[in-house]
């Protein structure tokens, strides 16, 4: 006779298991920041291949290509009128990469000039000119020999300097109101003719360190192709000289017709 064993239901269906305990599969985690380098690194390479055709495609729009500035150049040096021929001067210093630099250098004198590659505002103004057969730095200097305290007093010089005195705004400007025809600073385009030079306040109107306005300075253009009878300006604000349609963007100080 077998012999029964009084065991609960069950019992066999559990099977006791001795040795480490299973472990659940680690997911792998994301590396939120190498996706976040990879996007910016592609951002970049985007902007540094993009940018030249973006102000290729924005120049074309304005009208302001290489090929509209050399038809422009083209037909203004050609002038009998030395305000064209300024104004095909200033238009060819578009064409030229410039870097914004305005540190005091050494220079010689007379027809003393920065290294070409370099210039700010004042500088667009004086290699213009010179083209044309004026030399600014000569003219500056020899009007503050004979009359220093006629110019603003505000750069801590005792003396001429000829270095630097055409390079400042403020003395251009002073020149000019003194050699040159004063001109109305209304804001209506037609005052204003190609090669007239405008004396600017920056939109908002700042204060350098010694209070004054800070001034900006521009030779006047006329605008590409069907805007041939619109004043633009060719100027160096932070970078390599423009030809863009801002005059009516700056409140105008000074308005000079020279050498006519």
């Amino acid at each position: 006779m077998s012999r029964r064993t009084n065991r609960p239901a069950g019992f066999y269906d559990a099977i006791e298991y001795i040795g480490p305990r299973p472990q659940k599969p680690r997911r792998s985690r994301q590396n939120f920041f190498g996706g976040w380098v990879i996007l910016l690194l592609a951002m970049g390479l985007a902007y540094i291949f993009g940018r030249p055709l973006l102000h290729s495609a924005n120049e074309e729009r304005l009208g302001t290509s290489v090929e509209n500035v050399d038809r422009s150049i083209a037909r203004l040096s050609t002038s009998p009128v030395i305000g064209e021929r300024l104004a095909a001067a200033a238009l060819q210093q578009t064409k030229t990469p410039v870097t914004y630099d305005a540190t005091y250098r050494q220079i010689s004198y007379p027809n003393g000039d920065i290294p070409a590659d370099k210039g700010k505002a004042e500088d667009v103004i004086i290699r213009g000119f010179r083209a044309v057969g004026t030399d600014l730095q000569q003219l500056v200097h020899e009007d503050m020999e004979k009359n220093f305290r006629e110019y603003p007093q505000v750069y801590g010089a005792s003396a001429p300097d000829t270095n630097i005195d055409h390079r400042r705004a403020a003395n251009l400007k002073r020149f000019f109101e003194r050699q040159a025809e004063s001109l109305s600073t209304v804001r209506n385009p037609a005052e204003y003719l190609p090669g007239d030079v405008v004396v600017l306040s920056h939109p908002g109107t700042r204060t350098d360190s010694n209070g004054q306005v800070e001034m900006h300075i521009a030779l006047v253009v006329p605008g590409p192709a069907d805007h041939a009878s619109e004043p633009w300006l060719v100027h160096n604000l932070d970078s390599t000289p423009r030809w863009e349609n801002v005059l009516l963007d700056y409140q105008i100080l000074g308005h000079y017709r020279f050498g006519r």
